[in-house]
Formats: C-alpha cells, sequence, structure tokens
C-alpha cells in the first residue's frame, strides 16, 4: 500500500485521429460497365460517407438534363444513389465526376477524385484531352472552371455555348488550373472554357468568363497535346436596361457595354426652352438625363437611344412630379494628397457654371497657390490641378456661388484640408524590359490585379515610377498590339483572344526612401 500513488484526474485521449478515407466495397452496376441500361445506379462504402458541396463538385459528361438525383444530400449514410432522369443517349460513355465531394462522416476524409464510368453501347470510349487555364488579366484563374468540348457536325455553329449543352465537360476543381477530358470518342470538337457562375453549362456574357481554342480540336490526332485556354471577360454589346426616372427632372438610363458613344435624343414634344444635360453615376452603370422646365400635364417622355456602332431603341419612361435632388459637393481625396494625384471635386446635379475667382488655394505660409482647372461634363467633376511640395498643407476655400449647377442652385462656402508627405515617405522604381515587342503598357498590381502605377512606352528605355507607396507589387506588361494605351479584352463569337499579359515571376517590394531596380525578361 506504501507504493501506491494517487491517481490523476484528466481527459481520455481518444486515439489516433481518422485520416484514412472511406472505401468503395461494389458498385451496382459495376464501374465501367457496357452496355449499361438502368436508371439507378449504387455505391457502397465501408463507412458512413456524406456528399459536400456537390453542386460545385459534380460534373457529368455528357451533361444530363433533367439532371439526376442524388442522394444523400443531408445527412450520412453507406450508400450513394444516382437516379438517372435524363434518357440517355445510345452508343455513349457517361462519367460522373464527383471531385473532393465524397467525404466520411466524422473526420471528412475525402475520397478523391471518383470517377464512375458507364457506355450505352459495348465499348467503352477512352481517348483524352488535357490542358491548362490562365486567365487574361490576374495571375491565378478563378476556382471550378468547367472546360467543354462540343461536337462539330452539320448542326454546329458557334452559338452552341449559349443554347446547348456540350458533348463533354469537366472541371478543374479547386485546387489546380490543370484539366483532363477523358473518355472520349473520335471527332473534331470545339473547345471552351467557362467560370460558370450559374452552374447551367451555358455561357452568360454578364457573369461568365469565357476561353477558347483558336482551332478545332481533332481527337485521336490531337490526345498528346496540351492546351492552353485563356480566361477572360467579354466586353458587353452596349445597351440601355431598365430606363426609369429616379427624381424630379432625372432619369436614369441604366446601361451595359461602352457608353462613351452613346446618344439620348427626346421624341416627345418639349417647349422651346427645353434643355437638358447628360452625367454618368459615380457608383453605378447609370446615365443620368437631367432635363428642364418641368413638363407639366406629361404622364410619360419617349427617348430614343442609339451609338455609332448600329445599336437604336426607344423607350417610353412614364412621369410623375416628384422632389428633385439638389445641389451638394463632395471632393476626393481627403486629408492626404500624393503628389500625382488630382483634387476633385463632385457635384450631386450637373455643373453648368464655375466662378474661379471665388475659389483659393493657400499653403502652410498663407501663401496663395496658383492653380488650373478643367470641368469634366460628363463624370461632372471639377479637377483642381497645383504643384505640390513635400511635407506641406493645404487649404482649398470655396466662397458661396462658386459654383452653379444646372437648376441654378449654387453651393455654400467649403473648406477642404490636404497635406503631402516628405518623399522619403515614398520609394521609387526603375524598369527595364528585355525582349520586349513595342508598344507596352507597364503596371504594378496589387494582389486583387488592381492597377496603383502605370505608364505607356514605345520604345525602349528605362520606365521611372516616382514616389510609390512601401507595399508589395506585381509587374506585369501588356502587349498594346492596336496602340489604343488600354488592354483590350477578347470576344467569342469574332474569335478574338484579349491582348497578352505577362507577369514577373518575383513579387517587387517597394520601400520608403529606397530605389528598385527592377529587370523583366520577357519571354
Amino acid at each position: 500500500m506504501l507504493i501506491i500513488n494517487c491517481a490523476n484526474r484528466g481527459n481520455p485521449s481518444g486515439g489516433p485521429r481518422d485520416t484514412t478515407p472511406p472505401e468503395i466495397t461494389k458498385s451496382e452496376p459495376k464501374n465501367y460497365s457496357t452496355n449499361f441500361n438502368n436508371n439507378e445506379i449504387k455505391i457502397y462504402f465501408d463507412e458512413y460517407i456524406k456528399i459536400k458541396d456537390v453542386q460545385r463538385q459534380l460534373i457529368i459528361s455528357p451533361p444530363m438534363d433533367p439532371k439526376p438525383v442524388i442522394t444523400p444530400l443531408g445527412g450520412a449514410s453507406k450508400r450513394i444513389t444516382i437516379k438517372i432522369l435524363d434518357t440517355l443517349s445510345p452508343n455513349t460513355t457517361y462519367a460522373f465526376n464527383f471531385g473532393n465531394s465524397i467525404v466520411d462522416n466524422n473526420e471528412e476524409n475525402p475520397y478523391p477524385y471518383f470517377r464512375y464510368v458507364f457506355s450505352t453501347g459495348s465499348t467503352l470510349d477512352s481517348l483524352t484531352v488535357k490542358g491548362t487555364i490562365i486567365d487574361a488579366e490576374l495571375r491565378k484563374p478563378d476556382n471550378f472552371v468547367s472546360v467543354m468540348l462540343y461536337e462539330v457536325d452539320s448542326t454546329f455553329n458557334d452559338s452552341v455555348v449559349y443554347n446547348k449543352l456540350p458533348r463533354y465537360i469537366t472541371n478543374t476543381l479547386d485546387s489546380t488550373t490543370v484539366f483532363s477530358v477523358e473518355n472520349m470518342k473520335p471527332g473534331k470538337y470545339m473547345m471552351v472554357a467557362i467560370n460558370d457562375k450559374n452552374q447551367d453549362n451555358k455561357f452568360q456574357p454578364q457573369s461568365d468568363k469565357i476561353a477558347f481554342s483558336d482551332t478545332f480540336i481533332d481527337v485521336p490526332t490531337d490526345s498528346t497535346a496540351f492546351f492552353t485556354l485563356k480566361l477572360f471577360n467579354e466586353e458587353l454589346t452596349p445597351k440601355i436596361i431598365r430606363p426609369r426616372l429616379l427624381s424630379g427632372e432625372k432619369i436614369g438610363f441604366g446601361f451595359q457595354g461602352n457608353y462613351n458613344d452613346m446618344s439620348i435624343n427626346i421624341l416627345s414634344e418639349v417647349p422651346d426652352d427645353y434643355e437638358y444635360r447628360i452625367t454618368k453615376d459615380q457608383k453605378t452603370d447609370t446615365l443620368n438625363y437631367w432635363y428642364k422646365p418641368r413638363l407639366e400635364n406629361t404622364d410619360s417622355l419617349i427617348f430614343n437611344v442609339s451609338n455609332k456602332k448600329g445599336y437604336s431603341e426607344d423607350f417610353t419612361i412614364r412621369i410623375s412630379e416628384q422632389k428633385r435632388d439638389t445641389l451638394a459637393l463632395k471632393a476626393e481625396p481627403t486629408g492626404t494628397i500624393k503628389f500625382y494625384e488630382t483634387f476633385k471635386i463632385y457635384a450631386s446635379t450637373p455643373l453648368s457654371k464655375i466662378d474661379e475667382e471665388k475659389i483659393k488655394i493657400l499653403d502652410k505660409d498663407s501663401l496663395n497657390v496658383a492653380f488650373s482647372a478643367t470641368l469634366d461634363s460628363l463624370e461632372n467633376s471639377y479637377a483642381i490641378h497645383f504643384e505640390k511640395s513635400e511635407e506641406n498643407k493645404y487649404a482649398i476655400q470655396i466662397l458661396p456661388e462658386a459654383f452653379t449647377d444646372f437648376f441654378n442652385d449654387t453651393n455654400d462656402s467649403l473648406y477642404f484640408n490636404l497635406n503631402t508627405k516628405s518623399y522619403s515617405d515614398y520609394g521609387n522604381a526603375r524598369v527595364t524590359l528585355q525582349n520586349a515587342v513595342y508598344p507596352v503598357i507597364v503596371q504594378f498590381v496589387d494582389e486583387k490585379g488592381e492597377v496603383k502605377y502605370e505608364k505607356f512606352s514605345e520604345k525602349s528605355e528605362p520606365l521611372d515610377f516616382r514616389n510609390m507607396e512601401s507595399g508589395d507589387y506585381f509587374l506585369r506588361v501588356i502587349y498594346d498590339s492596336n496602340k489604343n494605351k488600354k488592354f483590350d479584352t477578347g470576344n467569342y463569337l469574332e474569335k478574338r483572344q484579349p491582348e497578352r499579359i505577362s507577369y514577373a515571376k518575383e513579387i517587387v517590394e517597394i520601400r520608403a526612401f529606397w530605389d528598385q531596380v527592377v529587370d523583366f525578361t520577357l519571354e
């Protein structure tokens, strides 16, 4: 009894964590069956499993319509049941690609990339096409990109991506950009990739990115090739969407695509003193149409909207008496202004007259600062340009009636205070390019691909980026093939690929009071 110790209190360990994925014990009918004529498939496991994220993970090739019913979806079971509702095509190989959706019930260890394959004919198709997905603008493409192949036969046309299901389909899932389309039969195919947002296996230009192969794919001739598909957002076809009265004498014309050359013309009879202005809404894809005077005894107005590319559409808009927007001014930036930034004043109603004699800029020594200004009537902004020095403070004074809007409203007194940092608070970078094909656009972007600094170049020369904020940046070069000084995306129907973008492999670290030299050799 003298050598007996007291027991220590504690919690049972429960043993080692389960890391073993579930295993299939049998399938009815067997996997890779031929002469398949069932409408139900049962797959049995050695432990309780559940299905996760099946809407994204499960890819059926060729697609079925209606889709089969998969159980269990809300609980655990030792069996997966697939009830086929579609009429199966003869002599066709079907594949159910479950991705990583099958996991065990306790630790969610996945049964990775399980495929159930069967043929309604006497043989299984076994040909394969492989490739990878890249993004036209971003360093990494989206997850869950669908790769689709359409059979090129007597009924084929380019519009199949909008209204028909593909012959074969696969998915990059969430862990890799490489794809493999398997169990194909010999033939000629068109290959596209879509980040299918609503998962209907069809291209929706408003929401989906698309990529396409420049040539048709011949199987089995191209089975040994490795294809690269470049995803891009199409520029939408310009058109007006749901125009409506927003407030008194203000009609909003929602739009998609390029709005720059759109013309809005009133077709209704209006008085001789009728006037209008058009401004672009700062936050939404809307052109605001302002008019005066108020049209009494009018319950609707008819407009025609057109552009130089042949778009033309008439709209009837109901008019009612509503409160009119009042003039309000806001400024950007506020607080600290960078040396390259322009101070802008935005108005809530169209600006029509500006009295620059009532605008004054004083520095920290109360000395007048010379400035010039420009009015952007479509943006409805007033840009004030002045030379900025380091570690200075600027007081911008705007006296009453400096701004007059379209409805003859004026502003009250306004004061804005700005300051600049020291040059030593910023970093500099010199970029030299090797093997570049000019002209190019050189950009520093952040993790999300947002452009922070940019320069255009038409010849081989060092490019100096000055007064950059500290941080990590990604350097990229746009090959500006049409010399319009902007990135041009692709177009599926026009069979036009987006302009090429190359990213430097290493992150560029910009530090305060530091000059960085970046040599970028383009492949």
